[in-house]
């Protein structure tokens, strides 16, 4: 047979297979299955984007759900095709089911890219994901995986009992990256539910949350390695010695561990408590597994390590109650009434709208006089510390100098003498006669 008959013989071959009535059966469920699929999810899209609009403070499940929303199309695609490759598998030939299959698992793999590269905030990460998908997808399609994942296989090397080839080490580090990032994932989506609970207290949804998130991944890596059918006890002694080498070099971050753990269940800060070590004080934003994180009043967030609120000392001026006292110090003239300056200061203080008049009444004490002033002592109780010390105490000062002002009390001032006897002043004293009193005389002998 020469080289025409072949292509001729070829050609009428090909020609039956695309032309036969199962080819065209295939090819009419495909076309309505994509347009019935189609107004499927153009009914269903208003109301499922409806319902996610409800979701509030979980941004990871509402970006998986518009993952999915965006392409119910192609899901309820692959679902057709896939009762459809079933049913022709059962009923006819393999042949009678090429096309349905070869559709079913190009439409499968752009299914599976595309919401996983909606999901992954990473731009870079994504792109990364989508070549290596399309290309494990194209080699499927050729039926070139095989041949390829054998290839991989046979380049190892023996470790001792172990057979660490490439095929293994990229099963590896593809079943890992992908269990944690979905134990990840999953743990943010769980730890924004428990935050919305109103019967647990904030240390408890940060400590219950913190356990969710560890666990998840803990679990994500075992089963990885298990998948990709690591041994796990032949790594028992390289594990142990790598242990004890980096709990050597990560005492610190161990140590800031435990101290994290042991403050979410002692309880003796919780995120929204406002607090003073050292010369910070703020308020507490986060709770994190190395650091807390405390925001002040001028914008800045400090990350204080965790073993800082154990070893050293915290006021914490919401533990127990929200109620905090603050003492304003102010002076009077020596000449003013101290009974009616103590009645004033209280009435002007109550009309203060941070000042919590409701809890504890203000008190106004007089601590002190002598010759040139009385001093005085105001004492009153917010119930908002957070919202700052500096600014309350400014707002007392001003409204004390109104009141004042307008009741005719002064202030004293240290530049002013008072003379009890009259003093007469000559005049000033000539400069020349000054240094002619200044200069040395010279006697003669």
């Amino acid at each position: 047979m020469d080289f025409v008959e072949t292509i001729n013989v070829t050609a009428a071959s090909l020609q039956r297979f695309v032309l036969n009535e199962w080819m065209l059966y295939q090819c009419a469920v495909i076309v309505i299955g994509y347009f019935a699929c189609g107004l499927a999810a153009k009914r269903l899209e208003p109301a499922l984007e409806a319902r996610a609009r409800m979701i509030r403070g979980n941004p990871d499940l509402l970006r998986v759900i518009i993952a999915f929303m965006r392409r119910l199309k192609w899901l309820f695609l692959i679902v057709w095709l896939w009762i459809a490759d079933v049913m022709l598998s059962r009923y006819g030939w393999p042949s009678y089911r090429w096309l349905v299959g070869t559709v079913l698992t190009l439409v499968a793999a752009w299914f599976i890219i595309a919401v996983l590269t909606r999901i992954i905030r990473n731009q870079t990460l994504a792109r990364v994901v989508a070549v290596l998908g399309w290309l494990y997808f194209a080699l499927y399609a050729l039926g070139l995986d095989r041949p390829v994942l054998t290839a991989l296989d046979n380049a190892a090397v023996n470790l001792g009992a172990v057979r660490l080839s490439l095929l293994l080490v990229l099963k590896a580090i593809v079943l890992s990256a992908a269990m944690i990032w979905l134990a990840v994932l999953t743990g943010n989506m769980s730890s924004n539910w428990i935050q919305k609970s109103a019967d647990l207290t904030p240390s408890l949804k940060v400590l219950i949350s913190k356990l969710i998130k560890i666990g998840l991944i803990v679990l994500a890596g075992m089963i990885a390695l298990s998948a990709t059918g690591i041994d796990l006890t032949a790594l028992t002694i390289f594990s142990g010695a790598v242990g004890v080498g980096i709990g050597f070099g990560l005492q610190k971050v161990v140590s800031n561990f435990i101290s994290g753990i042991i403050i979410l269940l002692d309880k003796s800060i919780k995120p929204g408590d406002t607090i003073t070590l050292g010369e910070t004080f703020g308020s507490i934003r986060d709770l994190r597994s190395r650091f807390v994180s405390v925001i002040t009043r001028d914008g800045k967030e400090y990350l204080i390590p965790n073993e800082d609120f154990i070893s050293k000392q915290v006021v914490n001026w919401s533990f127990s109650s929200d109620y905090v006292r603050i003492d304003v110090a102010f002076e009077t003239s020596p000449k003013s009434d101290p009974h009616e300056v103590a009645r004033l200061a209280i009435e002007t203080a109550k009309s203060v709208p941070r000042v919590a008049s409701a809890y504890a009444e203000p008190v106004c004490w007089l601590t002190g006089f002598g010759g040139s002033s009385l001093t005085f002592k105001l004492r009153i109780w917010i119930s908002d510390p957070a919202n700052g010390l500096t600014n309350i105490r400014g707002q007392v000062f001003m409204a004390l100098w109104d009141a004042f002002q307008a009741a005719g009390i002064s202030t004293p001032d240290p530049r002013e003498i008072i003379m009890k006897t009259p003093v007469e002043i000559t005049g000033a004293e000539d400069p020349t006669t000054r240094e002619t009193a200044a200069r040395p005389r010279t006697v003669p002998r």
